[in-house]
C-alpha cells in the first residue's frame, strides 16, 4: 500500500481594529482594540488501495481573536475606594508619617491649597530618604498598598496629580512611586515637582510611571526641604490611579475534512457515461451524508415555422455562394428521362408473352414420349395442337446483346442539391443524437421537411370531422338495414342462391 502525505500551510492575517502587538513583557498601556489572526493549516494524505485512490483533504483553521482593554483601578488614596484607611487619604486631612518634621496646617495658611488642611513640608535636612531620594528633609509615605485583587500580569502605567504651594524658591518638593510583584521591584519612579531655586508658586502637577507584567503593591513617597524655615512647601489632593492591560484572548479551530476517490478502471464506458450523464444534468447537493440530485431543466427552445425558415435562410446564403452553376438545364433532364422511360415502356410491349397453357401441353407430350417404348408410333398430335406451335423462346445471344445494352447505356447526371436543401440537412445534422427525439427537435424536423415539401398550409387551423351520430343505426333491426336483400334470400333456396354466383 502507498501512502503519501502532503502538508500545506497557509497563514492569514487580518485584524476588525488594528491594535499594537501586547506581549506579556510589554511596557505601559498597550493601544486598545481587537486583533483577529486565522491560520489555516491543509494536510493531504493519498493512499493507494490498489482498485481505487483515497484522498483525505483535512482543512484546519485557527481563528484567533485577541481583544485588548485599558482598566483603571481609580483612585487608591482615596479611603472610599478600599485600598486605604482614612488616616492615609490623599485629601490630606491626617498625617502619612515618615521621616523628618511636618505639620498639617489650615486655613490662611494652606493658601490656595483650600482652607480646609494640607500638609507642610518643614525638615530643613539632606538626607536619603527611605525610598532612596537624596536631598531629603522631610517625607510623607504610605507603604505597600495592596492591589492584588486588581490581577494585574500584563503591565500598564501609574499616573498621579498632586496640588503644590512652594513659596520660597529655595525650597524643593517631589514625587516618588515604587511598583512591587511581592517583594520583587517592578519599577521605581521620582518626580522633581519644584527644585531649589525656582519660584514655582502654587501648580498642579501630573506625572505617571510604566510598568510590565504582575504588580501587586504600590508604595507612594511626597518629600523635600525648607531650606529658609519659614513657610515650606505645602502639597494637597493627592491622587494614584493605576492603568492597567487587560488582554483577552480566544482561539477557535474549524476542522474540515474531505475524501475523494478516484476508482482505477472499475466501470466500462457505458456505465463512466452514465455517471457523467448525471453529473451532466442534475444539481447534485450533500446535507447531513444525504445525497440530493435535483435535474436541471435545459431551456426550451421555440421552434416555429418561422424561426426553422429563418434558419435555413441563413445556412442557405452560405451554399448560394458555394454551388457551381450545372451544366446540363433542368428542362433537358426532364425530357432526357422522359425518352429513356418510354424506350424501356416499348422494349417491355415488343417482347411477347409465353402461354402458360400451351406451353403446359408440350410439356405433358415431351414427358409422354419419353415413358413410351421404342416401337411405338408416336401419337399424332389433335388438329388443334398442330394448328398451333409453341412460342419459340427468344436466342440467348439476342439476350446478352439486351443486357450488354442496358449495362452499357450512359448514366444519368445526378442533380445537384440546391442551397435549400444543403442547408436542410445541415440543421438536422445539428440536432444531438441524445435529443433528436425530443418535442423541439422533432417538431424542427417536420418543419424543415415541409419548407422543403413548401407546404406550409401543413400547419394550418384543421377542420374538425363532424362525428355521425350512430345511435339511429344501432336501433334498427337486421331487416331494416339489409331490408331488400333479406326479403330475396328469404324466397330463394339454397341451390338457387349457389347457381346464382355463376
Amino acid at each position: 500500500m502507498l501512502s503519501r502525505i502532503l502538508v500545506l500551510w497557509l497563514l492569514l492575517c487580518y485584524s476588525y481594529s488594528k491594535a499594537d502587538v501586547c506581549l506579556p513583557d510589554v511596557t505601559g498601556l498597550c493601544t486598545p482594540g481587537v486583533t483577529v489572526t486565522e491560520e489555516t493549516q491543509v494536510d493531504i494524505t493519498e493512499e493507494d488501495l490498489g482498485t481505487e485512490i483515497v484522498t483525505t483533504t483535512t482543512t484546519t483553521v485557527t481563528t484567533t481573536t485577541t481583544t485588548v482593554t485599558n482598566e483603571d483601578s481609580g483612585n487608591i488614596l482615596d479611603s472610599s475606594n478600599g485600598y486605604v484607611g482614612s488616616q492615609d487619604d490623599g485629601n490630606m486631612q491626617t498625617d502619612w508619617g515618615g521621616q523628618g518634621p511636618a505639620s498639617m496646617p489650615t486655613g490662611n495658611t494652606c493658601g490656595e491649597l483650600g482652607t480646609d488642611r494640607c500638609a507642610q513640608i518643614t525638615g530643613s535636612g539632606n538626607s536619603t530618604s527611605t525610598m532612596g531620594v537624596s536631598g531629603m528633609g522631610t517625607t510623607f509615605i504610605i507603604n505597600n498598598i495592596n492591589i492584588s485583587d486588581l490581577q494585574i500580569d500584563k503591565g500598564g502605567e501609574v499616573k498621579y496629580s498632586i496640588k503644590v504651594d512652594k513659596r520660597d524658591a529655595q525650597d524643593r518638593i517631589y514625587m516618588h512611586i515604587t511598583g512591587r510583584n511581592g517583594s520583587n521591584t517592578v519599577f521605581q519612579g521620582t518626580d522633581i515637582l519644584s527644585e531649589s531655586g525656582i519660584a514655582s508658586g502654587y501648580q498642579s502637577y501630573n506625572g505617571s510611571f510604566d510598568f510590565s507584567g504582575v504588580l501587586n503593591r504600590i508604595t507612594v513617597e511626597v518629600g523635600g526641604r525648607d531650606i529658609n524655615l519659614a513657610i515650606g512647601p505645602l502639597f494637597d489632593d493627592v491622587t494614584v490611579n493605576v492603568f492597567y492591560n487587560v488582554i483577552n484572548t480566544i482561539i477557535t479551530q474549524q476542522i474540515t475534512t474531505l475524501e475523494e476517490i478516484y476508482y482505477l478502471n472499475l466501470f466500462d464506458p457505458t456505465e463512466l457515461e452514465f455517471v457523467e450523464e448525471v453529473f451532466e444534468f442534475n444539481d447534485i447537493s450533500f446535507d447531513d451524508g444525504d445525497i440530493d440530485f435535483t435535474p436541471i431543466e435545459a431551456p426550451t427552445e421555440e421552434v416555429t415555422y418561422e424561426t426553422v425558415e429563418l434558419e435555413i435562410q441563413e445556412f442557405e446564403i452560405d451554399f448560394e455562394i458555394d454551388l457551381p452553376q450545372p451544366e446540363i438545364a433542368s428542362v433537358e433532364v426532364q425530357a432526357e428521362m422522359e425518352l429513356e422511360l418510354e424506350l424501356e415502356m416499348e422494349m417491355e410491349i415488343d417482347l411477347p408473352e409465353p402461354e402458360i397453357e400451351e406451353t403446359i401441353e408440350v410439356a405433358q407430350v415431351e414427358e409422354t414420349v419419353d415413358e413410351g417404348p421404342a416401337e411405338e408410333e408416336t401419337t399424332e398430335p389433335d388438329s388443334e395442337t398442330t394448328e398451333e406451335s409453341p412460342v419459340e423462346p427468344e436466342d440467348s445471344s439476342e439476350q446478352e446483346e439486351v443486357q450488354q445494352e442496358e449495362v452499357e447505356e450512359p448514366e444519368k447526371p445526378v442533380k445537384e442539391p440546391s442551397a435549400k436543401e444543403k442547408a436542410a440537412t445541415k440543421i438536422v445534422k445539428k440536432i444531438d443524437d441524445k435529443a433528436r427525439y425530443d418535442e423541439s427537435n422533432q417538431m424542427k424536423t417536420l418543419i424543415v421537411m415541409q419548407i422543403l415539401g413548401n407546404t406550409k398550409t401543413f400547419f394550418d387551423t384543421q377542420s374538425t370531422i363532424q362525428d355521425t351520430n350512430v345511435s339511429e343505426y344501432l336501433n334498427k333491426t337486421l331487416e331494416d338495414n339489409y331490408g331488400i336483400l333479406f326479403d330475396m334470400a328469404q324466397g330463394q333456396i339454397m341451390e338457387d342462391m349457389i347457381n346464382a354466383q355463376y
